[in-house]
Order: structure tokens, then sequence, then C-alpha cells
């Protein structure tokens, strides 16, 4: 699927990627998996925000969006203070209607890309513990789970509990 191109996202992309997280949270609960994302949880000022501080990646294919993930090079909140050592990947996203089977894989590997070639060593992201699907598809990629944190806080949420994953990455990672 070398039809996929990514960019980094910029206000114009806002209302797609409130789309695109709504309908990843829709087809979460349709699929019997519940706790984690909910529809109009997040709006154009959560990405805004990231935007600011980090970086959010869309991924296109012939025009549209396929799917989108956040890039942040901190997350005290999951992982505590840390050197600056990785980067931390968010709200992998795949608009299902768009992207064909596989996409989440292409996503993965270019935020993986890109955090290798800012010269981080590892990728780290959380998922919820519960989550056995989504724990065994990020395995399945090659990352470990290397702790837990209880009592994340969540967007307009209760707090839950995340396992920590982590891959480790060789700087100036290719294709």
């Amino acid at each position: 699927m070398n039809d996929l191109r990514f960019r980094l996202a910029d206000e114009t992309d806002l209302s797609a990627l409130v789309r695109l997280r709504d309908e990843a949270a829709r087809w979460m609960l349709a699929q019997g998996i519940t706790g984690q994302w909910r529809p109009g949880e997040l709006g154009e000022d959560h990405f805004r925000r990231v935007m600011a501080s980090g970086e959010v990646w869309i991924a296109e294919t012939h025009g549209r969006v396929a799917g989108a993930w956040e890039l942040w090079w901190a997350d005290e909140d999951a992982w505590g203070p840390q050197p600056p050592v990785a980067g931390y990947v968010h709200r992998l996203m795949v608009d299902r209607g768009t992207a064909r089977p596989g996409a989440g894989r292409l996503l993965l590997r270019a935020a993986e890309r890109r955090v290798a070639a800012a010269g981080r060593a590892f990728v780290r992201l959380d998922c919820l513990a519960g989550n056995t699907r989504l724990n065994a598809y990020y395995a399945d990629g090659g990352y470990r789970l290397v702790g837990h944190k209880t009592g994340k806080q969540q967007p307009g949420g209760v707090p839950k509990s995340f396992a920590l994953l982590e891959k480790p990455l060789r700087t100036g990672l290719k294709g």
C-alpha cells in the first residue's frame, strides 16, 4: 500500500481529525471495546493543543484522509519524568472506509521512522490495560510491555489503568 502519503496536520485538518476520532470510537464500541474512547470526547481544541506542543500526522490516500496519529516528545502523565530518549504515539486512528487493511501498521511504522529520524531510541505508547486485542496488536508489532499506569486521568472521563508499551529503534530507521 504505497499510495499512503504522510504530512503534518494543520488548522484545516481539525474537523477531519475530530471526525476520524469519533468514527474510531464508534467502531470500538461496535466491536464491544468499551471503556476506551467515546464519540464527542475530543474536539478541535484538543488537536489544536497537541499541534502546539507536539505533532499531529495525517495519512492520505488519493487526496482523502486515511488515518492520523499524535506524536508527543514527552508524556509525564503516563511515563513520569523521562530523559529525552523516546517519542510517544497517541490516538493512532484509521478511516476504515478509506484505508486498506494493514494501514494501521503502516501509520505506526511511519511514526517509528519519525521518532528514529529525531534521534530517539524508543517509541512508547500506552493502551487500556484491559483491551487485550489492542495489546496483542502492539505486541505483534514488536512492542513489549514495560509497565502499567493506574489512575491515568482521561479527557472528560474517569481515570483508567493503562499498559505501557515500548519498542527500541535504530536511529536512521528506513522504509
